[in-house]
């Protein structure tokens, strides 16, 4: 699937009784977005919340054109 055929996800405003993303989860999110592919190994939460990945790793892919 290309970058272009990827649905976009829009994040819809919280009915009554529901919580916004904490800033923790917004990073994360917004860094996964700046990574487009890689892997994030050991990820630790607390508290239903993000905190710490230990090692993460970026991938770069190199398309073989003839």
């Amino acid at each position: 699937m290309s970058e272009s055929d990827r649905p976009i996800l829009r994040m819809a405003a919280p009915e009554a009784g529901e919580t916004q993303l904490t800033p923790a989860w917004r990073e994360f999110i917004r860094f996964c977005k700046d990574l487009r592919h890689g892997e994030i190994e050991r990820l630790s939460i607390q508290d239903g919340v993000p905190v710490l990945a230990e090692l993460t790793k970026k991938k770069v892919k190199f398309s073989g054109r003839s």
